[in-house]
Order: C-alpha cells, then sequence, then structure tokens
C-alpha cells in the first residue's frame, strides 16, 4: 500500500507559501503503453501533486523514511503526545500595570496633556 509523505523544502525569499515535495513510496511501479498517435500521459502521482500545489513528487517502490515526519513512540508503543503548559508567574502584575499606565494616560489626556 503506497504511503503518502511531505518533504519540506526551504523557502525562498519570494515564497508566498510552504513549498513541499509530494513523496510516494512502497508504490508498485506502474507501466503506461503510449500508442504513436496519443500524447504524453502524466502519471496519476504528477497530477495529484499539482493538485495540492507541490513542487513536484517522488514515486519510488522503495520504502523512505523522512526524518521530520516521524512521530516519536513511547514505550507502550504508542505516540508521545506534548502537554505545555503557560508560565503565568508575574502576569497579573504586568496587566495590572498596564492598566495603571493606560489610566494614567487617559486621566493626563483628559486634563488638557497631550
Amino acid at each position: 500500500m503506497p504511503r503518502l509523505q511531505i518533504l519540506e523544502l526551504p523557502e525562498g525569499a519570494d515564497d508566498e507559501r510552504p513549498q513541499f515535495v509530494l513523496v510516494v513510496d512502497q508504490c508498485p511501479p506502474q507501466r503506461i503503453v503510449l500508442g504513436m498517435d496519443q500524447a504524453p500521459i502524466q502519471s496519476y502521482w504528477h497530477v495529484v501533486a499539482d493538485e495540492i500545489g507541490a513542487r513536484g513528487v517522488i514515486v519510488t517502490a522503495e520504502t523512505v523514511e523522512i526524518p521530520a515526519n516521524e512521530v516519536p513512540v513511547g514505550p507502550d508503543g504508542y505516540p508521545v503526545r506534548l502537554r505545555f503548559e503557560a508560565d503565568l508567574d508575574g502576569f497579573r502584575d504586568q496587566v495590572a500595570a498596564a492598566i495603571a499606565e493606560v489610566r494614567q494616560m487617559v486621566d493626563h489626556a483628559a486634563m488638557g496633556g497631550e
């Protein structure tokens, strides 16, 4: 069964969105017989790559491992899930100070200051 993967490419200066290549591995070879009177036929995977905005496509029967696509697996065999918690120490003090500063500016402006 073919696997679909994304290989991200480095961004260029004029790139409006991330550049990538579609990688299809573990895909059995596909044979297309062309007659003399037929125009060139694009492969199915090239059409898919064009439709999703990929810069190109790599199709191979081999297995390709892209390190950026690997999901860490824990000792139990399930994907590792990370949980991030914000450090909010001092946040209330910062918000209170910002509110006080805005109030001073409003009061100053109300009294005719600039």
